[in-house]
């Protein structure tokens, strides 16, 4: 006979509902899914899905490549005397009068 344990987590409950609905729609429930995530974990010796860092837009990476060389003292930051200097800086970048 098959002995059972109990596993409580703790997760959102907007998590919790987007997770009952989609697993509905294969006709298992939660603890079903739970199940397979941690028989399958067991049956590769890991996660069974790769986990990555995020992927940034070119932009985005841009400006964090930015930022960690101003850290670095690689380059040199933009710096302003006053607010008005700044806000007219501001203004020529980006063309823009309203600010």
């Amino acid at each position: 006979m098959t002995k059972t344990a109990n596993l409580h987590i703790r997760i959102d409950p907007e998590t919790k509902s987007g997770a009952e609905e989609l697993f509905s729609n294969f006709g298992i429930t939660i603890s079903d899914a739970v199940n397979m995530f941690l028989r399958q974990s067991l049956m590769v010796r890991g996660l069974p899905f790769e986990v990555r860092q995020p992927r940034y837009n070119a932009e985005t990476e841009a400006a964090i490549q930015e930022a960690k060389g101003i850290i670095a003292g690689k380059i040199k930051a933009k710096s302003y005397s006053s607010l008005d200097e700044f806000y007219t800086d501001l203004k020529n970048e980006d063309g823009n009068d309203e600010i």
